[in-house]
């Protein structure tokens, strides 16, 4: 079945101040052009990316990619998909790489009880130490939470850390209230834009202004005018924020710089 595509009116407008809460651009589909998708990135009005590590192995080219281009901001952690071939002491590698490098925040992190086959308690531990980091270190953190919203909560509840972004958010209004009574503010991309995703689209359309980031997940959740499978960069955030505005019935330069206030406001790294 061929792709919904949202309808789109006045509000593609050129956008200033968007920020991308979340851009593997360290990922093997951007090395043939990175620098090309940096440039389309500013040439779009993007001013920060915020780049989260995914594992001990990606730490040193998030922080080499993030040293080369001024408007990449990174996050260092263990990704719950990555902690079956994580060790121990990878935590101690973290700790100390977050007190070396400039970070926006601990992430990517969390839990995925989605992908079968996982070791769901190996996840809850790694994702408890590293919460333990980011409250000793007083960072905030990215956070995966995929088919595991309840059970990240709860670590949340029990680990108290300043803040941070729930990346892909796809709960309940409750759950986006507990979140938002936490710290936390929910980050929102390319899967709201096809028509039919219709609990996304009615969050985003209704959540309170305090509560939204931006962000692409680029290079996967393409928004719904690319291909199927199609790369997604950080160029697509300021029509993804059109998309969003229009469900609100708001300005869309208003809307992104209180997505970007939202963004500062919760990595106080991206400052910098």
């Amino acid at each position: 079945m061929e792709e919904s595509r949202p309808v789109h009116g006045a509000v593609q407008e050129p956008l200033t101040d968007v920020i991308d809460t979340h851009c593997h651009l360290d990922a093997a589909e951007f090395d043939a052009d990175r620098e090309e998708v940096v440039e389309r990135a500013r040439a779009a009005r993007v001013a920060r990316i915020v780049v989260p590590a995914i594992e001990r192995a990606n730490f040193g080219t998030v922080a080499s990619i993030s040293r080369e281009y001024p408007i990449c901001a990174p996050a260092y952690g263990i990704h719950p998909l990555f902690v079956e071939r994580a060790r121990e002491e990878d935590l101690d590698v973290l700790a100390d790489t977050l007190q070396r490098e400039p970070a926006v925040a601990v992430g990517e992190i969390g839990l995925d009880f989605y992908v079968p086959g996982q070791d769901g308690t190996r996840q809850e531990i790694f994702f408890a130490e590293q919460l333990k980091i980011a409250r000793r270190l007083g960072l905030p953190v990215l956070l995966h939470v995929r088919k595991a919203i309840d059970v990240v909560l709860k670590h949340l509840r029990r680990i108290r850390v300043v803040g941070g972004v729930a990346h892909a958010f796809n709960g309940s209004r409750q759950q986006a209230e507990e979140f938002a009574r936490l710290g936390f503010k929910l980050g929102f991309g390319g899967a709201m834009t096809p028509t039919r995703a219709t609990h996304l689209r009615e969050l985003a359309a209704t959540l309170p202004d305090h509560l939204i980031v931006l962000e692409t997940d680029a290079p996967d959740i393409p928004p719904a005018w690319l291909d199927k499978g199609a790369r997604n960069e950080p160029a697509e955030l300021p029509r993804i924020a059109s998309v969003i505005a229009e469900l609100r019935g708001v300005d869309v330069a208003e809307f992104a710089a209180v997505t970007s206030a939202n963004a500062r406001s919760v990595f106080p790294g991206l400052a910098g």
